[in-house]
């Protein structure tokens, strides 16, 4: 029986995604709960599995199609279900004489084995099958994918494939075929299906170059697009002494850092937040202009913004409010590595109620965020310094935190935004009456 396997909800508010890897090609048998495509939305890269077993009789989509929820992916016979242990004993029985056969003469039988549809120069353009890990894995080793050859029937190409082809002598390509572009420019990836690079030509001036730009490059222009015209932002400035914050963190930061986790001045805003949520319940909410109504947030999901090769994430911390700073900070570090490693998943990004955007590692005096709807407020955080500050009338050293508010101004005035980075402030400078009232 024929069935037709639609794209799932991907979570809230995710209405579809790009096609980034197919995982399964017509003529596969394919087991319920096998992961058959890869699907990119601005929050994450996510196997979609398929809820039945069959046989993949059609595909409806290619790779870099925008697919909606609802969807029709492929079509299966699931009458077929059953094949799956079927296919594993055709292949050994064809295979009891040639095993050992290679070890004497590898190169009497390698046709029979190999595919025959999967050569190690493919067609320039086909399309190679492997999982963004194998085309990242390939790119460290400077390995093109249309050069390695797939010892699986269906011609997808493993991490086995990659490591063998790289060490086998004589098996890399010559520099001419790509890497002269590769070295003239970067190379956008988005989930493994390399963008259009090296693309030279003129305009006015001179020669230039068009690369293309990854998945989470579009969602998040368009978003930030969506966030900057339909909100009215304001941003308020202010500064916190955390001399004796930092004091704190210095004292306790290796024992954290014993148990695998990393205590920094984010761990400590995100409680100092949390609770100013609890105190000003509108930085906490959103707006829902069709009904006219505010929504007020009763959970504190913390999103952090994340650096990653492929772009800016949001992955959250629920529920801070609940956690202590050590928890927090055992829990912070593994999520940011899951951000940077594209393991993500739209449940890890979906649900925060207000962002914090800190870039003092890196450094600045301040900016100004784009507040991520549909929050209503973002903080935004640079690189503090030691500065001479005037205190019962003598100029003594502190460690000043530069803070950056941004708000929606429909719901939040000026004055509202300034009494709320007060108390955060003064929340930071007296760390330990906040540890003992929280």
């Amino acid at each position: 029986m024929a069935t037709e396997f639609k794209l799932p909800e991907l979570g809230e508010g995710v209405k579809g995604g790009t096609v980034a890897t197919l995982l399964a090609s017509v003529g596969d048998t394919v087991a319920a709960e096998t992961a058959v495509i890869e699907i990119e939305t601005d929050k994450a890269v996510a196997e979609i599995p398929i809820p039945f077993g069959g046989t993949i009789t059609a595909i409806k989509v290619k790779v870099g199609d925008e697919i909606t929820v609802g969807q029709v992916i492929l079509v299966a016979d699931e009458s077929a279900a059953g094949a799956p242990a079927a296919k594993p004993k055709a292949a050994k029985a064809a295979a009891p004489t040639p095993d050992p056969t290679p070890k004497a003469a590898p190169v009497a039988k390698p046709a029979p084995v190999a595919a025959p549809s999967a050569p190690v120069k493919r067609a320039a353009g086909a399309r190679v099958l492997a999982s963004p890990s194998v085309r990242k894995l390939a790119r460290n080793l400077g390995v093109h994918l249309q050069d390695v050859p797939s010892a699986d029937p269906s011609g997808r190409v493993t991490a086995q494939d990659v490591e063998a082809f790289a060490g086998s002598s004589g098996a890399v390509p010559p520099p001419a075929a790509h890497d002269a572009a590769a070295s003239a420019t970067p190379v956008a990836v988005t989930s493994g299906v390399p963008a259009v690079t090296g693309a030279t030509s003129d305009d006015r001036w001179g020669k230039v170059v068009r690369e293309g730009m990854s998945g989470v490059r579009k969602k998040t222009a368009a978003h930030m697009t969506h966030c900057w015209t339909t909100i009215p932002h304001v941003t308020h400035f202010d500064k916190a002494d955390i001399t004796a914050l930092e004091q704190i963190r210095k004292q306790y930061a290796p024992a954290i850092k014993a148990e695998g986790g990393s205590l920094t001045v984010t761990i400590f805003l995100m409680k100092v937040i949390t609770e100013a949520l609890r105190r000003f319940p509108k930085f906490n909410a959103s707006i829902d202009m069709e009904s006219e109504e505010i929504v007020l947030k009763q959970y504190y999901n913390i999103g952090i913004a994340v650096e990653t090769p492929v772009g800016l994430m949001v992955p959250a911390i629920r529920d801070v409010e609940k956690k202590s700073l050590q928890e927090l900070a055992l829990e912070l570090p593994g999520i940011a590595k899951k951000a940077r490693d594209r393991k993500l998943t739209l449940e890890d990004m979906s649900g925060t109620t207000f962002t914090i955007s800190n870039l003092g590692g890196i450094g600045g005096t301040g900016f100004t965020p784009i507040i991520n709807s549909p929050e209503v407020a973002i903080l935004g955080v640079s690189r503090s310094a030691v500065e001479g500050v005037f205190q019962n009338g003598q100029l003594v050293p502190r460690t000043m935190l530069p803070l950056s508010l941004s708000y929606d101004h429909r719901l939040i005035d000026g004055a509202d935004a300034a009494r709320f980075m007060r108390w955060v402030a003064e929340a930071l400078e007296n760390p330990w009456k906040l540890i003992l009232e929280a």
